[in-house]
């Protein structure tokens, strides 16, 4: 698929902009939360358990995790994106957590810049996620390009990410979303990897969540609201007024990521579940097990960390490795599983 040079060069200077504006700019959600703060554990005084034996790990899709983390979608397609992407491989290969890169349409349409994605040689073991939106399959993208996405990173899985309303304020977005069910349903079917259904911030319902898992669609990540806004995003990077007033009105729209889990698990006891969405520490992280999910996913800081150093990152994932532990051992539970069933989280 060829496509014009100078939609390819918009592409990529837009993933350049995403970075600057979500590290320098307040993009967070101010209105809406990610509803974890609803919750608290039961503390439990005398654990009767050695700290030392909790073990965190967990499987996702066939794969051994050393930790129920996802480091979440976010980048590729410039120097910088694959500086970030390298380190964050890195740190993803130390401690055996999974990872998912950004959008991967700036790897289709300028194929030079595909190296920025491939980070399996520097993460050979871990759990890899292509990345592509789903609704690029309405503009010319097919099983071809799914393949090739894939090839790139030798990735587990490929993520479909659903934005609709990112869309709606990028100047010139992509907005026709019609008939895109069957094919994704035709992905799911041809594709040799998983497909992971995900939102980018304004969560997936439990009655989507039910369409996309009978189109053939493997796990689910619900990224709801309550962390990163891109109608914010788009609104500091619009060329025109409305659409800047577009990203300023729905800058806190959403389903938040608590009930996005709550109301999928409802649904679907056994589909392999990512919480991600306005996630901060490892307090979130155990409170998103303890709700349902099976692994958890961090953007933001993992970006804010990658940009630093390699030594940041290295920080962040002990710091968020020491608060699951922590939680663990304060309620009584040496393994994830244990938590689920305690009956320790309550609202």
């Amino acid at each position: 698929m060829n496509l014009p040079t100078s939609i390819s060069a918009q592409t990529q200077s837009r993933k350049a902009e995403h970075i600057r504006i979500c590290l320098e700019e307040d993009v967070q959600c101010h209105q809406i939360t990610n509803g974890l703060e609803r919750y608290r554990f039961t503390h439990c005084c005398l654990p009767e358990i050695d700290r030392n034996d909790i073990d965190i790990s967990t499987n996702f899709l066939g794969k051994r995790l050393g930790a129920p983390l996802l480091i979440s979608s976010m980048t590729g397609g410039t120097e910088q994106a694959a500086m970030i992407n390298q380190r964050l491989a890195e740190v993803a290969q130390n401690y055996k957590i999974a990872m998912g890169v950004g959008s991967q349409r700036v790897a289709v349409e300028k194929p030079q810049v595909a190296d920025t994605f491939a980070v399996r040689k520097y993460a050979p073991d871990v759990l890899l996620f292509a990345n592509l939106g789903a609704v690029q399959l309405n503009y010319k993208y097919g099983l071809a390009e799914c393949l090739r996405i894939v090839e790139i990173l030798e990735a587990d899985a490929l993520i479909l990410h659903f934005n609709p309303l990112q869309e709606c304020i990028q100047s010139k977005g992509d907005t026709n979303f019609k008939g895109l069910l069957d094919k994704i349903a035709n992905i799911c079917y041809e594709l040799p990897v998983p497909v992971i259904a995900k939102e980018v911030g304004n969560g997936i319902s439990a009655a989507m969540a039910e369409k996309l898992l009978e189109a053939g669609v493997a796990a689910i990540d619900v990224a709801g609201a309550g962390g990163t806004s891109w109608a914010k995003v788009e609104s500091e990077r619009a060329d025109n007024a409305l659409q800047r007033r577009l990203g300023r009105t729905f800058a806190d729209w959403g389903l938040p990521t608590a009930d996005c889990i709550t109301n999928i698990r409802a649904i679907a006891p056994d589909v392999p579940l990512i919480a991600s969405g306005g996630l901060r520490h490892g307090l979130d992280v155990a409170k998103a097990i303890a709700l349902g999910a099976d692994i958890a996913g961090l953007a933001m800081p993992f970006l804010q960390a990658a940009v630093i150093s390699e030594a940041a990152l290295v920080d962040l994932v002990e710091v968020l490795i020491a608060e699951i532990t922590t939680v663990l051992f304060c309620t009584g539970n040496a393994t994830l599983a244990q938590l689920k069933q305690s009956g320790s989280l309550l609202e």
